[in-house]
């Protein structure tokens, strides 16, 4: 392993797949065909939809399909130009200008799922007797779910007209000022994604450091981050109840299509293992790290025993493209694309945004991904995780666009799978017991951030939805709740005190993707059942079924997505099965301690 790649000399995307930069006058064609076309739409089948054959409701279809396209390819390309200068104020400009043309220009188009949805179900079943309509059949599913959550047309478009300035606003102003918060570690300024390496670091006093520093910039921000959480939740309040959605989480599980029981049944499952899984795995790394309790930012800490590893950038793709490769030939194939093309930005840079994604526009076309790699054995894993979800993508590109829609439960199983695979393979190259009780309680520790600590993530999120039923919630009460929830998940072997109070507005799901968090969860206990499965070898082709799985997770239910492998998520012990594979993991990191007698 050699030293940490040059950030210079680190791969960077290039945009111009879809306009040469943000002056391209090809944007305003495609912003004026767009707006003409959805015009045209209104005008061709507003107030006879139902009249429409099967052919006539197809052409319609296609056409709108065809708009969806063009818009998404604007408003992705104005959103990947933004996330790696977010201090740029004509690149935030642009990409705020094209998100309220495009809400505007799609106006005339709400008519289409509202006359859709009044039409009887024999209507939709005569329509599906055509192969061609039949295609879309996952579409006209998804459309009609949302049938008795619908309000009138008028009503429909002033919320459409003012989410710009209302729930993706508040976005916004949390997105903007949590990308210009600078703070200070020994003299030395960081942006939000170099401090959190910091969290990384061997010397506790400089985690120390860092910890705290994040919690005391957070605390300063905490009246405004507060309020633009207390107005998100509201927003969400006013809209759901209108719809008459049940629960907060509800109109997020309709959206996933899986029941709120099924949430329930996981969320239950998982804290009924608070105990098993994170309670014994810290008792353990506070032994290790030489102290009775460690401190919330020392949860992710390097060993002291451990080799601290970096990664060149091409040590990390070698690891990652050959771990896929040993899994399926085909989905090395798939991945290796990404690295020879400029789909991927990878340095870490002042005004870029922190964590990393992967994005894409349209089924079609090939998705980018944003990473911000220091060369930590994390980075690989990370690496691991966002290809997982751009091969996702590259298996589903013959669904059509609106079938194809992100279904966060079932978007993490390709990535959290690519990270197992890499894991795996590491592990299997490691002779010495002391390295693999470090690359383990590496995994254990990433796999309880998923697993456990999102459910945490999702109590806090659902009491504070709840309680902001009765009135805004103040600084304090949403730190007390964030507080106990903490407590409650990772046990008594972690400190959890008022250095860590503030933690919880770093949390940008709360804040863009109300109840997202559960999905991680989710996805990592499915991926651990199917890997569970995997490694018993009873279902033959195993790889073979999975890819074709990923390439269904949009249009196919989840009964039917993992009948082939025999799960099924509406038993608690499906759940468990995933769980299990984590508690495993930690009766080897014991019995690798009594042998090595740390």
């Amino acid at each position: 392993m050699s030293n940490k790649s040059s950030r210079d000399s680190l791969p960077a995307w290039d945009l111009k797949d879809f306009y040469q930069d943000i002056h391209d006058p090809e944007i305003q064609v495609d912003l004026n065909e767009y707006k003409n076309g959805m015009e045209k739409f209104a005008a061709d089948y507003k107030g006879r939809v139902g009249s429409l054959t099967a052919e006539e409701f197809y052409q319609a279809v296609r056409k709108i399909e065809d708009l969806s396209v063009k818009a998404s390819r604007l408003g992705e390309f104005a959103y990947l130009n933004m996330v790696t200068q977010m201090k740029n104020a004509e690149a935030m400009g642009f990409y705020q200008n094209i998100s309220e043309k495009l809400t505007d220009y799609s106006k005339p188009a709400i008519f289409f799922s509202l006359e859709i949805n009044a039409l009887p179900d024999a209507k939709i079943a005569e329509w599906l007797r055509n192969d061609k309509v039949a295609f879309y059949k996952p579409w006209l599913e998804k459309t009609r779910r949302f049938k008795d959550y619908e309000l009138s047309e008028e009503v429909e478009e002033i919320l459409h007209e003012k989410s710009v300035t209302s729930s993706s606003a508040w976005v916004r102003l949390y997105e903007e000022t949590s990308s210009r918060l600078k703070y200070y570690v020994d003299g030395k300024e960081y942006n939000d994604a170099e401090i959190s390496k910091l969290l990384l670091d061997k010397d506790p006093e400089i985690r120390a450091k860092a910890g705290k520093e994040l919690n005391r910039v957070s605390r300063e921000n905490a009246p405004l981050f507060s309020l633009i959480y207390n107005m998100v939740i509201k927003d969400k309040a006013i809209e759901d109840v209108k719809r008459g959605f049940r629960q907060p989480v509800s109109e997020r599980n309709m959206a996933e299509n899986v029941k709120d029981s099924t949430v329930e049944t996981l969320a239950e499952t998982v804290r009924k293992n608070y105990k098993n899984i994170a309670h014994r795995f810290y008792r353990l790394k506070a032994k290790w790290l030489g102290v009775d309790k460690i401190q919330y930012w020392d949860r992710n800490a390097p060993l002291p025993f451990c080799e601290d590893a970096h990664y060149s950038w091409e040590e990390s793709v070698k690891i990652v493209l050959d771990a896929y490769k040993r899994f399926s030939p085909r989905l090395y194939d798939i991945a290796k694309d990404f690295f020879d093309h400029a789909w991927i930005d990878v340095p870490p840079r002042d005004g870029k945004r922190s964590g990393a994604f992967c994005a894409s526009a349209t089924a079609e076309m090939h998705p980018y991904l944003m990473l911000n790699f220091v060369g930590k054995q994390n980075d690989v894993l990370t690496l691991a995780h966002e290809l997982g979800h751009g091969c996702h993508h590259q298996l589903r590109t013959k669904n059509g666009d609106l079938n194809e829609y992100s279904r966060m439960t079932s978007e993490e199983v390709a990535s959290v799978f690519g990270e197992m695979i890499t894991f795996q393979s590491l592990l299997s190259q490691l002779t010495d017991d002391k390295a693999k009780l470090c690359l383990i309680a590496s995994k254990v520790n990433d796999m309880i951030n998923t697993a456990i600590r999102q459910i945490a993530f999702h109590f806090f999120e659902t009491r504070c939805h709840e309680e902001r039923k009765n009135g805004e919630l103040s600084e304090q009460r949403l730190t007390e709740i964030w507080l106990e929830e903490m407590r409650a998940s990772l046990g008594d072997s972690v400190n959890v005190d008022e250095n860590s109070a503030y933690i919880w507005l770093q949390v940008g799901h709360f804040f863009f993707l109300p109840f997202y968090v559960y999905a991680y969860s989710f996805a990592d206990c499915l991926v651990n059942s199917l890997y569970q499965v995997s490694r018993e070898g009873t279902v033959e082709n195993f790889p073979d079924k999975y890819l074709d799985m990923l390439s269904k997770t949009a249009i196919t239910d989840y009964d039917k997505l993992l009948a082939p492998f025999g799960l099924n998520p509406d038993d608690p012990d499906f759940w468990n099965k995933g769980l299990s594979l984590i508690s495993g993991y930690i009766d080897q990191l014991e019995e690798l301690d009594k042998k090595l007698k740390l």
